[in-house]
C-alpha cells in the first residue's frame, strides 16, 4: 500500500521537488487606496460645514449676491448685538482692535476682510470698526448680509 503518497515524477536524489522561482506580482491592488479615499471624502464632507465662523449675529437682509471665494481663509470680524467685537471667534476689546489687525495684516497676503454686524448695531459703531479695519491695513472690506432681503424696487420680499 502506498498510504496516500503521490508520485511527483522525476525527483532529484535528495527528495526535494524543484520548483520554478516565483515572480513578483505586477498588478497594483487599488482597493485599499479607494477605501481610504472614500473615508477621507466622507470626513471632509462632514467637517467642512463646521469650519465656518460660528458667532451668532442677526445679519441684515439685502438683495446683494455673494462674493466669490478666495484661496486664503477669509478674515471675519463680527459685531454682536451685545457690543462685542470678534475676530473669527476671539473676542477683542475695541482699544486693541487696530493693534491686532496690524499684526494679522502683516501675516496675510490678502487685505480682504468680511465685516458681519448685527442689524441692531448703531451705524456709528459699524463705521468706527470700518475705520479701524482701514487703519489696521485692511482696505478691502466686504459687508456680510443675508440674501433674499428687500430691494429698492420692492421685489425679493
Amino acid at each position: 500500500m502506498a498510504g496516500g503518497t503521490i508520485s511527483r515524477g522525476n525527483r532529484a536524489g535528495s527528495g526535494r521537488v524543484r520548483r520554478a522561482p516565483r515572480r513578483a506580482m505586477s498588478e497594483i491592488n487599488i482597493t485599499p487606496f479607494v477605501d481610504v479615499m472614500l473615508v477621507l471624502l466622507i470626513i471632509f464632507m462632514v467637517a467642512a460645514p463646521l469650519l465656518t465662523v460660528g458667532v451668532p449675529v442677526e445679519l441684515p437682509k439685502t438683495a446683494a449676491t455673494a462674493l466669490p471665494s478666495e484661496d486664503e481663509e477669509p478674515l471675519t470680524i463680527s459685531l454682536t448685538v451685545d457690543g462685542l467685537i470678534m475676530i473669527q471667534k476671539t473676542e477683542i476689546p475695541m482699544e486693541d482692535l487696530i493693534i491686532r489687525l496690524r499684526a494679522i495684516a502683516a501675516e496675510r497676503t490678502d487685505d480682504k476682510v468680511f465685516l458681519r454686524a448685527d442689524g441692531a448695531i448703531p451705524y456709528e459703531t459699524v463705521m468706527q470698526v470700518m475705520g479701524a479695519l482701514s487703519a489696521g491695513g485692511f482696505g478691502n472690506i466686504g459687508l456680510v448680509t443675508e440674501s433674499g432681503g428687500p430691494t429698492l424696487t420692492g421685489e425679493g420680499q
